[in-house]
């Protein structure tokens, strides 16, 4: 039996977790939902003696990368990946971005450097936008009264379905796929406005007022997340992965996601609306 460990078993790493497990994978991990703590050494070291596969989802703090600092000398010799963050390529005023692209020019150095120094290590890179599921989408912040529309007519963005980054990993890991970076995004970047309109139409409610940023009197890193405006190619999933998001836009996802069966499709965690800014563990 193949064993994989997961350092930060978050929303994202559950539902990887689990298509493993569905494929016959034993699964060790340590954060909240795992089973193994972080901080013991000895215990997280045997389960790397063990493991065939690592894969990190635990994100930089206080400018270092817990995973390297603390256990970076035990990692080699196995698959080795790592959910990153579409953050790394900062602002293109709207235009596409692929891997090829420099890193490091946005707000997200810390994430930039733990995003080189895991590529450095022949990791492969999950890049990832503004995730949704189960949850954690526009249809809970809707719900909730958390939703916003900025009055930002040219901001646009990219987002992934939980379940496509699930399956891009899951791809990669099992055809080990060559190292580097991958984009995991939909096929139809957009406007945050024009997610939380169709999110809104499903639940048949009014949308919210149309706000400018200061009139929304949001946060400053809620402010910084609407100065960054761009869209995300995926090609280099789809070619070399051979991947296909089953949630090629917004709209298949939050269909899917308002049909009552589909609530707990997914390990739902309590997060915050990703305009928000707040790290939360993937």
């Amino acid at each position: 039996m193949s064993r994989i460990l997961i350092f930060g078993l978050g929303y994202c790493a559950q539902v990887i977790a689990a298509g493993l497990r569905a494929r016959g994978w034993d699964v060790m991990a340590t954060g909240r939902a795992g089973t193994l703590a972080f901080d013991d050494d000895a215990a997280v070291r045997a389960a790397l003696a063990s493991a065939d596969a690592v894969l990190s989802s635990v994100p930089p703090a206080d400018g270092v990368d817990p995973v390297l600092a603390r256990y970076g000398d035990a990692l080699g010799g196995r698959w080795l990946g790592y959910l990153s963050s579409t953050g790394v390529y900062g602002d293109t005023a709207g235009a596409w971005v692929d891997e090829t692209a420099p890193i490091g020019r946005g707000r997200r150095t810390a994430r930039a450097e733990a995003d080189t120094a895991w590529v450095a290590r022949g990791a492969v890179v999950f890049r990832l936008p503004g995730i949704y599921g189960p949850g954690r989408s526009a249809l809970d912040r809707v719900r909730v009264g958390a939703a916003h529309r900025i009055a930002l007519p040219d901001q646009v963005f990219s987002r992934v379905h939980v379940d496509d980054i699930a399956s891009g990993v899951i791809a990669a890991l099992l055809t080990r796929a060559p190292p580097g970076a991958y984009n995991l995004a939909d096929d139809e970047p957009c406007s945050q406005n024009a997610v939380i309109e169709a999110a809104c139409r499903l639940l048949g409610v009014a949308p919210p007022p149309l706000l400018t940023l200061e009139a929304a009197g949001l946060s400053p890193a809620a402010r910084a997340f609407y100065a960054e405006n761009r869209r995300i190619a995926n090609g280099k999933a789809k070619r070399v992965l051979g991947w296909r998001p089953a949630y090629p836009s917004f709209r298949a996802g939050l269909a899917t996601l308002a049909r009552p069966d589909s609530a707990m499709s997914s390990p739902a965690i309590t997060t915050t609306d990703p305009a928000t800014a707040k790290p939360v563990q993937r």
